[in-house]
């Protein structure tokens, strides 16, 4: 179980064995625990980048086995074309009390890339930390509509997994969930069992 304090102490002592820059990008659940709207996750979800990837793929490894720490190293690119600008969404943070320089940024990968990603595989776990996005106002709407209304042309069985027509089934899921909870009625499970929607564009 990866609460906020565990995936800090994680890190942190990852950061402690790097000799060089890197950056490391958390996604999905990983993201809500630390940022308190989530209390646990069973695995920590990331991406990185650096310079010596072999320092920092060592780094990560060791110190996972030593704290007994599940990884899942995957980022949305793997899945989905990532949309226009996710670069500059990708949201900063920090662990207090880092000494300087810090030698690992912290970042969660683009709210817009990852919920797209996350709907692409539909579990309901998935379609939570979508919403959960919505809620906290990392991601709007009619922004998402906008983002993929420019990526569907892009979508293919062989890029995302499913027949384009499945992702359309699902992201109408979810704005249906989303906009039942917002008007205060419905629930995840029964919107995820219906799911179905009518946005004109999708």
């Amino acid at each position: 179980m990866l609460t906020r304090p565990a995936i800090h102490a994680f890190l942190a002592a990852v950061e402690d064995r790097l000799h060089s820059p890197a950056r490391l990008y958390l996604i999905g659940e990983s993201s809500l625990v630390v940022e308190g709207w989530r209390e646990w996750t069973d695995q920590l979800v990331y991406t990185a980048e650096a310079a010596d990837r072999t320092q920092l793929r060592e780094a990560i490894e060791a110190v996972a086995t030593q704290q007994g720490i599940r990884l899942v190293c995957e980022s949305p690119a793997d899945i989905i074309p990532l949309p226009q600008g996710h670069e500059l969404r990708a949201r900063g943070w920090q662990i207090a009390d880092r000494a300087s320089p810090v030698r690992l940024e912290l970042f969660h990968f683009d709210p817009y890339s990852t919920a797209i990603r996350l709907i692409a595989r539909g579990d309901e776990p998935d379609y939570r930390v979508a919403l959960e996005f919505l809620r906290q106002g990392w991601i709007q709407l009619g922004e998402l509509d906008r983002q993929l209304s420019e990526l569907l042309p892009q979508l293919s069985a062989e890029n995302i997994q499913q027949d384009p027509a499945e992702f359309r089934r699902k992201y109408k899921g979810l704005r249906q969930m989303w906009l039942a909870r917002s008007n205060g009625s419905g629930s995840v499970a029964s919107a995820v069992d219906g799911q179905v929607g009518s946005h004109p564009s999708l």
